[in-house]
This record gives C-alpha cells, structure tokens and sequence, in this order.
C-alpha cells in the first residue's frame, strides 16, 4: 500500500459524481449493515461526499481536498484509507488523470447492496456476524425482513395500458431525438455485488480436479463459480481442499446447493479453526498510525517504514529467507491480531522482537504474555512498540541482575520479598525466569543484524 502522499495532496482537485438516485433505505443499511465493518469515518465520508451533489445533479463542482479535510474535520491520510476502504466494499470508484503538477479525481458514489443481497452474499454478511454476533445479526436481519402478504383468496383486477389509455394519431415535423448521448437521466443503479479473486486459489486446476461423472461441469453455473470464489478468500481454502467440499454440496440433480456448499465451507473452517469464524482485518499498517517520515533517510527510519507497510505474513516469510512459514505459527499471530486488537505494525515489531529474545523461534506463551502487555498499553504505532520493546528489555536485565545478587547472598533473602516490578509479560507462575537471556545481551547490535537480513532479503 502506497503512502498517501504520494496518492493524493491537500490541493488535488476531486468532483463527485452519482450514477442514480438512491433509495431512502440505502441511508439504514449503510448505517445498520456496512458501518460495522468499515467503521464510521468511512460512513461519514461517503455521506459527505454524497451530499455534495446537489439535488436533481449528478456531478458537483470541483473541489480540494484540503476543503474536504475542513469539512470532515480529519487529516488526509484519514481521508485516503476510509477512501481505499469504500472502493474495496464496493461503494465507491475512483478516477484519476494528471494535469501537470495536480491531479484530478473523479469520485463515484455507488449504491450499497438492498438488505436481501447483504443477507445473501456469503462474504459481507459472515463478517458482520462474526463482528455483531448471533443475537444482534438476527435481529438485525428481523429489522430488514418483512412477512410476505398472503394473496390467498384475492383475484388479481389490475388493468392493463390498453385497457386504460388509447393512441390518438396526430402529425408532427420535429424529430425526437431518443438517443442523445450527451445528456444522462437519474435512474436507480443495480449495486453490484463484491468481487474478489484469491491468490492462492487457481480455478482454472479446480475444474480439471473435477471428477465429471461426479460433478458435471454444467453444474458450475456463474452463480455456483462466484460463491466458490468467495468462499475460497474468505476461508483461505485451496483447489484441493474446495474439491473435497464441492463433493458434499452435490444434489440428487446433479446440481450444486449453494446453502449446502456454504455450510460444508463453514464446518471446514470451524474445525481447522477451532469453532471461530473469519473477520475482517487489515493486511497492513493503516497509514493513520504511520510514523511522521516524509522519506526514510536513516537505517532506524527505514526499518520503521518496512515494519509499517508489510504485512505479518511477508514479515515471517523474509525472516524465513523466503520460506513459507509454519500453520502453527500464523495462527498465533492471526489470533493475537484479532483477539487483543493488536494493528499489524505493532504485530510485526512483536514478531521481531521475540525472534531476537527467543533465538528465532515464536515460542507461544512467551508471544502472548507480551502481546497481551502492549494490548492494554494500548500500543498503535511501529515507533511506539519499539521504544517499549526496548524499556521493557532495559528493565528485565536489571531484574535478572537484581536476581543474581539476591540469590549470591542468602541474607538478602529473607529480609524483603520487594524488588523492581516487573512487567506482567514476565511472570510465568511465579518463576523467577520465562526465557534464558544473556544479561549482556546487546539488543541494538541484534536489532542491526536483523535490519541487514531484512534488507538484503527485500532486494
């Protein structure tokens, strides 16, 4: 992910542009259903894009984004990832052109799916009910449901246009012309549902896999392809293992359920995940806690911003010399992420950190404690994570020193039971050590060591 400096500046111009008028229901479900997933700045920068055009419009004015920024009251890195995160859920398109030392954005505003396409799309609505939970996604879903009106009984007497209205024939000189291409009509636009396309997933050999007299490939319709798309990038599930899940979802037609085939994805998922379900997190540092580094000039700044902008997986797999790292050990790091909130840079420097502590192993306890710590520190940023990681180090040598001394002298033991505290990441049931550390243990000579593997790895 780029910096946003070198996407957008306060001065670029933006015009904002609407395909169609929008229903007065879409306000309750971008509210409701979508605000829980992208938070609410990128909620309020949508509405105030949108509210810029004028009424019966379907373009504004040009305008800055540094009116933009007064307007939201936010910075422009702010302004830039709720953009990025509403042209990824499908609510906006972004247009860009060059003009000398500007740029110039054109803005579109698209409508959110209806209520029926959220509770169906078997990508957004899994998030959500893993964001809101059981009850509140039930009841969210009885918010936008309503019982279908029982017509039992009723004749239908609605009259046709030819039973109500006739053709008078009359002359006319003036051509009409019906196809003016210049002009466009505020009409209602169809939202169109997210598209994704995993890497990891290679259809193309999971229709040759495809036993035929099994699953006939007529039975793949573009409905079936797009839920098996989405399912492989929202449970990360591979050609192989989709085949195996496919084989349960086939009807005695021959065709494919898509209910079965989403339930069976589910069960896979709960069970090599222990019983939980996907959520939806950032791959990377959000730009809004990047450090304030226009260019990284030094060896310290430029760890800071790789630390920043790669994701944890590419972090374990440049520390692996390029190998793939281990289940066991990604698992670790999406759990720390979800469930203490952990943003991915402080993640990376956590990684780093007990790689040089524990000899390049991610010894769980040992992770936990110290992610567990940063949590309620509270801990957003890369610089931040570094400077605790280094006080926190700083203070458990002098602990392990202070233990040597007590333990050298057997008078000293029984006349206080006070020393320096110590940090909650350190105790391990009351041992007095979690893991062996030198206590002349250099850690900026490591960190240096470390800085040269990453740099030589990222040429």
């Amino acid at each position: 992910m780029e910096p946003h400096w070198k996407e957008i500046i306060p001065g670029d111009q933006y015009i904002v542009s609407i395909d169609g008028m929008q229903n007065i229901g879409d306000n309750k479900v971008l509210t409701l259903l979508y605000q829980p997933l992208i938070g609410p700045v990128c909620i309020s920068l949508y509405f105030t894009l949108l509210n810029q055009v004028e009424d019966g419009k379907l373009e504004t004015e040009p305008a800055s984004h540094y009116y933009l920024m007064n307007l939201l009251d936010l910075n422009l890195s702010q302004i830039y990832e709720a953009r990025q995160k509403l042209e990824a859920i499908g609510l906006m398109e972004t247009y860009m052109k060059e003009n000398e030392d500007l740029r110039s954005f054109i803005y579109v505003m698209k409508p959110p799916l209806s209520p029926k396409q959220f509770f169906t799309d078997g990508l957004l609505n899994i998030y959500l009910y893993q964001k809101v939970g059981r009850d509140y996604y039930n009841r969210l879903k009885q918010t936008f449901a309503n019982k279908v009106i029982d017509k039992t009984g009723f004749d239908k007497i609605t009259k046709g246009f030819q039973d109500v209205f006739s053709s008078s024939h009359f002359p006319y000189h003036d051509q009409i012309d019906e196809h003016d291409l210049t002009v466009k009509y505020p009409t209602k636009e169809i939202p169109e549902t997210i598209m994704v396309q995993p890497p990891h997933f290679d259809f193309d050999l999971f229709l040759a896999g495809l036993n035929e007299s099994v699953i006939p490939k007529q039975a793949i319709t573009t409905e079936v392809k797009d839920v098996i798309i989405k399912l492989a990038f929202l449970y990360e599930i591979d050609a192989i293992q989709m085949k195996n899940i496919l084989y349960s979802a086939i009807n005695e037609q021959n065709q494919i359920d898509i209910e079965a085939l989403r339930k069976a994805a589910r069960d896979w998922y709960t069970i090599e995940h222990y019983s939980s379900l996907p959520k939806l997190v950032d791959r990377t540092q959000s730009p809004i806690y990047y450090a304030n580094i226009d260019v990284p000039k030094t060896q310290e700044e430029r760890l800071i911003r790789y630390l920043e902008t790669v994701s944890p997986r590419q972090l374990l797999i440049d520390l692996s010399e390029g190998s793939e790292p281990l289940e066991s050990d990604l698992r670790l790091i999406e759990e720390i992420m979800v469930k203490l909130n952990l943003t991915p840079g402080v993640v990376n420097v956590l990684i780093q950190y007990c790689m040089l502590r524990t000899d390049m192993k991610l010894t769980k306890s040992f992770v936990e404690r110290i992610a567990s710590h940063w949590s309620r520190k509270k801990v957003k940023t890369v610089t931040e994570a570094m400077e605790l990681a280094k006080s926190e180090h700083r203070k458990y040598v002098d602990w392990q020193k202070q233990q040597k001394e007590i333990k050298s002298s057997p008078r000293k033991t029984t006349r206080t039971t006070r020393q320096e505290p110590v940090p909650d990441w350190l105790k391990n049931g009351g041992q007095t050590k979690l893991v062996e550390v030198d206590e002349n243990f250099d850690f900026e000579a490591e960190k240096k060591k470390l800085e040269e593997r990453l740099k030589k790895y990222k040429k």
